[in-house]
């Protein structure tokens, strides 16, 4: 299995296609496995890049509880590792974390960011909006219904109502990390997501925020305030979708990632 020897764990990692160099950040829920939709549908004119994050098999296993302090570091020495120019990068919601803090720090590397349910390190509550408002006040009984009734949460229930056999595989591949690893990455993310959303004033690229309408882990009306505040931001709201719109409605959210890459 290919693997970088990199900050001192082994981080797994594949290569597919030839063209300008795409790169794919997983959530939570996922690992390298979850962008198989996207990799077949770019790889014909990319190099499409994915990898699992340190912590997610088959990377090395490390503690959740500081490993997400050092996804941006590992991001910036696999590109190293792969001697990438530059790359368009997308970066579904734990994955912003890992995105956005290399786009910060290496602008003129990144041809464009995709932030596909999720602001990263940077704060949604500090937005003055008040569906945001509304949202944060009904996200945690919706979230309690949705584990009670055994869906997963970044799945949704439309999925697990309309596409059965797409939510259990997408249970499948977050089932390859323990539990109790991704509550302690979900409590470190949470609790570096204090940062200001004026940050995106810094980002020259072309930064998309990609929400699903149906969404109860990142609020979906977010992706287009965020926007308002990068010099070339856009945002999509993407109808009869949930947190994983890149899973969920693959087709759509290929054909808008599209449009900036």
């Amino acid at each position: 299995m290919p693997t970088a020897p990199i900050n001192g764990i082994h981080l797994y990692y594949e290569v597919h296609g030839s063209g300008p160099a795409l790169l794919f950040a997983h959530g939570q829920g996922g690992n390298h496995l979850s962008w198989w939709q996207q990799v077949a549908h770019f790889q014909a004119r990319h190099t499409c890049v994915v990898f699992a994050h340190r912590g997610f098999a088959p990377s090395s296993p490390v503690s959740g509880t500081t490993a997400p302090d050092s996804y941006a570091d590992d991001l910036e020495a696999l590109i190293q590792h792969l001697n990438l120019k530059d790359v368009a990068l997308v970066a579904q919601s734990m994955g912003g974390w890992t995105c956005l803090e290399y786009a910060r720090r290496e602008p003129e590397r990144v041809r464009a960011l995709v932030m596909a349910s999720t602001s990263g390190r940077l704060d949604f509550s500090q937005l003055e909006n008040q569906e945001i408002r509304n949202w944060i006040g009904q996200s945690p009984s919706a979230l309690a219904e949705l584990q009670a009734r055994g869906i997963h949460p970044a799945g949704g229930e439309r999925m697990a109502r309309e596409q059965p056999a797409l939510a259990h595989l997408y249970w499948q591949i977050s089932e390859h990390a323990p539990a109790s690893f991704r509550e302690e990455i979900r409590v470190r993310i949470r609790q570096l997501r204090t940062e200001s959303p004026k940050l995106l004033a810094q980002l020259p690229m072309p930064v998309l925020f990609v929400t699903g309408d149906e969404d109860w882990v990142f609020p979906p009306a977010a992706g287009p305030e965020f926007a308002k505040l990068a010099p070339r931001g856009s945002a999509v709201r993407v109808p009869a979708a949930g947190h994983s719109v890149y899973f969920e409605r693959a087709a759509k959210f290929n054909e808008i990632i599209g449009r900036v890459l």
